[in-house]
């Protein structure tokens, strides 16, 4: 008589799937990141406050925003976008493969119970030899060549130096500190990468805190350097700053990958097929579907190569001046997507799922919540701009005309703020539904369209069409930008900005379809038209507001308030009067709450309230 020996029980894995979103997961989940977001874009502003204090805006403050332009072209690509575009759908795939695996667990269990308790123990041993943690594999096999081709593009960028300088701004005063800068912000392609890395595989696990604390530990690293080596190393400091604080974002997310998502290994997991991944399921990388990603955000990221290559020509401290116009500008669009940052693993869930018509509803909100907030935010700085930038900006070496100039400048680029959101929008889900990796053949699921959804597949013709897309704005971007300068100097870039990006968001509503995401263009386009009549309507008393005779006798900051307040109430109206998408839902949910809220009956002399109505669910 044999005498089944009782298997050990597993060791509980780090990277087990998330469970499915609760109610009320995104709102959660968005206020983690909106707080987090906010923190780093506080400490942001205040490293560009003590830049323009330290520095001022004159040939110092354009060289370091020469070497500048490594890290803003390495952030989109390596954190906020591309490595995103890339990661988060193959995490997410691999998140729906293990599922599949999952569910097919019970039914092997079933079986091998019916043939007796020994042969449920080797039924059991043999699977686990031969099972695949679909997460881990991706990890063992993405994360390493990941790493070392990250860090030879480091050390290619710091040697080429003096070309990239010459290339970016040809007209520079101080090229040989912009040579300077460059090679320490070269650092950060690097960290930078390994942060979009580890940042993809949190969000996909529903974790958003340590992905939303990155740009906190990035600008503490700037500001305390800048704080404590400005005196001895001029601007110079700021671009040590930039290099240690890269290095900090990296180590803050290492050790919640490691224990929520995977053990950091250099070796593929036993049975892992790795970029083969037939037999097992493992990860496949289709490496030319990594070029319309790359090329795709370096498009996008060009505009700013333009803006410095004519800025360079202008009158020194016109590079420095834009940066800050938009630095402020944008900090409206990042707080729009940031419920696309939320909400991307989601859509990337669904559409590994085959579940199109979750996804479709989930991007369409997330159009409306992204114009709502950025149209919001572009009433006040258009309205309020040189109260703004008084508040923020003037002092020390910050002169007023300085002030003048980039209160102008971020006018005209507020126009353009809309289009920036609903690109960073409509590119999310156009990535995720032809995603790079998959795991081999057969594992991906059927859509509604007949094809498999979540796996990797060879390039077609759509895969191009976000480059298309972003290259015709780009030439428009600087059509507008060459012939507008002579007459109107800096604002010209500005302009090109604003209908270059406005023209790739209309292209991109329209690529949606071809993606198998049946987005209803026209309700998207009409309920932007209604937001955007809601600001126009809005921007007028918000400026009266603000330039009310004797208001500013304090000083920039009651105008401001005064205006900004004004110009969001009045939005807020107009939007709900239009019943524009992402305002008036949130309006009809607060006046459901209110009106379910509890109504105290105080009988006549009586000590007791009696409290009628529904519950509000909170």
């Amino acid at each position: 008589m044999t005498t089944a020996t009782q298997a050990p029980p597993p060791a509980p894995a780090p990277d087990a799937a998330p469970p499915a979103p609760a109610r009320g997961f995104v709102a959660r989940a968005f206020g983690v990141t909106a707080l987090f977001s906010a923190l780093g874009s506080i400490l942001g502003l205040l490293r560009d406050l003590l830049l323009a204090r330290f520095y001022g805006a004159g040939s110092a403050t354009d060289a370091f925003l020469v070497a500048w332009t490594v890290p803003e072209t390495a952030a989109p690509l390596l954190i906020e976008d591309g490595m995103a575009f890339l990661t988060v759908p193959a995490f997410s795939a691999a998140l729906a493969a293990r599922g599949k695996e999952g569910e097919q667990a019970p039914s092997a269990e079933a079986a091998a119970g019916a043939a007796g308790a020994a042969a449920q123990v080797a039924a059991e041993a043999a699977a686990e030899a031969q099972q695949v943690d679909q997460v881990r594999a991706l990890v063992a096999a993405t994360l390493p060549p990941l790493a070392l081709a990250l860090a030879l593009l480091s050390a290619v960028t710091a040697i080429g130096a003096p070309v990239l300088v010459r290339l970016l701004a040809p007209g520079l005063a101080d090229p040989q500190l912009a040579v300077v800068c460059t090679r320490l912000t070269a650092v950060t392609v690097l960290p930078f990468g390994l942060t979009g890395y580890l940042s993809a595989g949190l969000r996909s696990h529903h974790r958003f805190i340590g992905p939303g604390a990155v740009y906190i530990a990035y600008n503490s690293g700037i500001l305390g350097v800048m704080l404590l080596l400005h005196g001895s190393l001029g601007v110079r400091a700021a671009a040590g700053g930039v290099a240690l604080g890269s290095l900090l974002m990296t180590a803050l997310l290492l050790p919640p990958f490691a224990r929520h998502v995977s053990r950091l290994t250099w070796r593929r997991p036993r049975g892992a097929a790795g970029a083969a991944g037939v037999a097992s399921g493992g990860p496949v990388l289709n490496p030319m579907a990594l070029l319309p990603i790359v090329l795709f955000t370096l498009t996008r990221q060009s505009q700013i190569f333009v803006e410095r290559f004519i800025g360079s020509t202008l009158p020194p401290g016109t590079i420095s001046e834009l940066n800050y116009a938009e630095k402020v500008a944008q900090n409206v669009m990042i707080i729009g997507i940031l419920v696309c940052t939320v909400t991307f693993p989601m859509i990337a869930r669904a559409l590994a799922e085959g579940d199109i018509q979750r996804a479709r509803k989930r991007v369409e909100t997330d159009l409306a919540v992204v114009g709502a907030v950025v149209l919001a935010g572009t009433v006040v700085l258009v309205a309020c701009a040189p109260q703004v930038v008084g508040v923020l900006f003037e002092r020390g070496a910050f002169t007023p005309q300085d002030a003048a100039a980039t209160a102008s400048l971020m006018r005209v680029y507020s126009l353009g703020l809309l289009a920036q959101g609903l690109v960073g929008a409509l590119i999310r889900p156009f990535l995720a539904a032809r995603p790079a990796v998959g795991f081999g053949p057969g594992t991906g699921i059927i859509g509604e369209d007949g094809e498999q959804v979540g796996t990797a597949r060879p390039l077609d013709r759509t895969d191009w069409y976000p480059i298309c897309a972003m290259a015709l704005g780009l030439l428009v971007n600087i059509v507008v930008a060459v012939a507008a300068t002579p007459f109107v100097g800096a604002l010209g870039l500005a302009a090109g900005n604003a209908a270059g990006i406005s023209l790739t968001a209309v292209l991109l509503l329209h690529a949606l379809r071809t993606r198998g995401i049946p987005v209803r263009t026209h309700t998207v386009l009409g309920g932007q038209l209604r937001l955007v009549l809601a600001a126009a309507g809005a921007t007028a008393p918000a400026w009266l507001a603000a330039n009310i005779p004797g208001v500013d006798a304090f000083g920039n900051l009651p105008p401001l308030l005064l205006g900004a307040v004004t110009g969001l109430l009045f939005f807020l109206a107009l939007a709900g009067a239009l019943r524009a998408p992402g305002v008036s839902d949130v309006l009809a949910g607060l006046r459901g709450r209110l009106a379910s809220r509890p109504t105290v009956v105080r009988p006549r002399g009586a000590e007791i309230e009696h409290a009628t109505g529904e519950s509000d669910g909170c």
